[in-house]
């Protein structure tokens, strides 16, 4: 294998499936990057058995061939060399890069016992502005569940029913769910997809006013973008019904500035930063929300202006999670819905009602 590329080019590409590589596993070539040269084009793939990255580029191929090279070196390496062209030959069990008037060596192995990565997924899709399918995977990767105990709750359960899109993650302790449509489908489908894998399609897709097309087949998800193509495994089994989860009905309902309560609450955090649940405590009646946190440190007590229905309610909180809900919405004005200060409560923007965050409150002895 013998080829010519652009440092800039590769390592663009290197770049972006260097993270398919496994970073814990006792099969080495999980942790490779395969490199194939054909016709005039130099094709990188990795894959971790779950998710699988692929991406081509241009370059003067000299001597066909494929060669897996230890992805994580391979990637801080080329990736100090984008101003100059590369040149890579493989032989035997090295391979040689050559830059400038410099040459590196490195061990590599065979291409042999890659796993094949399967790019025939095309059985069911569906269509989404790209401007859309960022803002649904904003909006809801950072609520699901990130330790095995439930694998399911890694990922977004995305729902789709005529044209009507709805986004659904949660982790045990507060859940988002974001509606909206989609150009096109195939049919109705219900699928769970990695975060992980959400996170990496958010990144690959270009900030722009075209469609993104997402294959569906066999529990297989696969997305294509300017010559890179990701592949990921989706979750099998049964999503939590949030029908089941979200109060029906409110007694208490606040109507409040976005960046007050943010700013509030952000200096309340500061000083329950480093305890295990952030606790910070909103209390509301009359004309106000009252925000405050004690630590050791010292104490937080602020007012916060805000139009009040209903009955006067204490609630205790994770200041991460109600921070998280209010920094994915994207209205001047939001709403929380309370009951009491023992159940779950929401938050929604004011006006549009598309996104919903559902949280579980804290229990004190105080609230």
């Amino acid at each position: 294998m013998k080829c010519v590329c652009e440092g800039l080019d590769l390592s663009e590409a290197v770049l972006k499936v260097v993270k398919a590589c496994s970073s814990k596993t006792t099969v080495p070539v999980l942790e490779c990057i395969k490199l194939s040269v054909k016709n005039d084009s130099l094709t990188l793939s990795a894959t971790d058995g779950e998710i699988s990255i692929i991406k081509t580029i241009k370059a003067e191929v000299l001597e066909e061939g494929d060669v897996c090279v230890p992805g994580k070196y391979f990637s801080d390496f080329i990736k100090k060399l984008e101003g100059v062209q590369i040149c890579l030959f493989h032989e035997g069990n090295k391979m040689e890069i050559s830059y400038a008037d410099s040459q590196t060596s490195m061990q590599v192995l065979s291409a042999d016992d890659f796993p094949v990565i399967d790019t025939q997924i095309n059985e069911n899709s569906f269509v989404l502005k790209t401007s859309d399918l960022k803002e649904f995977i904003r909006s809801t990767c950072f609520c699901c569940a990130t330790d095995d105990s439930r694998p399911i709750l890694k990922g977004c359960q995305f729902v789709i029913n005529d044209n009507d899109l709805c986004v659904t993650s949660l982790d045990g302790f507060r859940l988002a769910t974001i509606k909206g449509q989609v150009v096109s489908a195939t049919g109705s489908m219900e699928i769970i997809c990695p975060a992980r894998t959400l996170s990496e399609i958010e990144k690959m897709i270009p900030d722009s006013d075209e469609n993104t097309q997402i294959f569906i087949q066999r529990g297989m998800i696969l997305v294509s973008c300017d010559n890179t193509v990701l592949t990921s495994r989706l979750f099998g089994g049964d999503f939590i019904k949030k029908d089941n989860i979200i109060p029906k009905s409110f007694i208490t309902t606040v109507t409040v500035e976005k960046d007050l309560l943010k700013a509030s609450i952000e200096r309340a955090a500061i000083l329950v930063r480093n305890d295990k649940n952030s606790l910070i405590v909103l209390d509301i009646g009359g004309d106000k929300i009252e925000i405050s946190s004690v630590s050791e440190i010292g104490s937080v007590q602020e007012p916060v202006k805000a139009e009040i229905t209903g009955k006067d309610v204490r609630i205790a909180m994770n200041s991460k999670y109600i921070l998280d809900a209010v920094n994915a919405l994207n209205e001047d004005k939001i709403c929380l819905s309370f009951n009491n200060g023992i159940q779950p409560f929401i938050c929604q923007n004011a006006e549009n009602k598309d996104k919903l965050y559902l949280i579980l409150p804290v229990r004190t002895n105080n609230a």
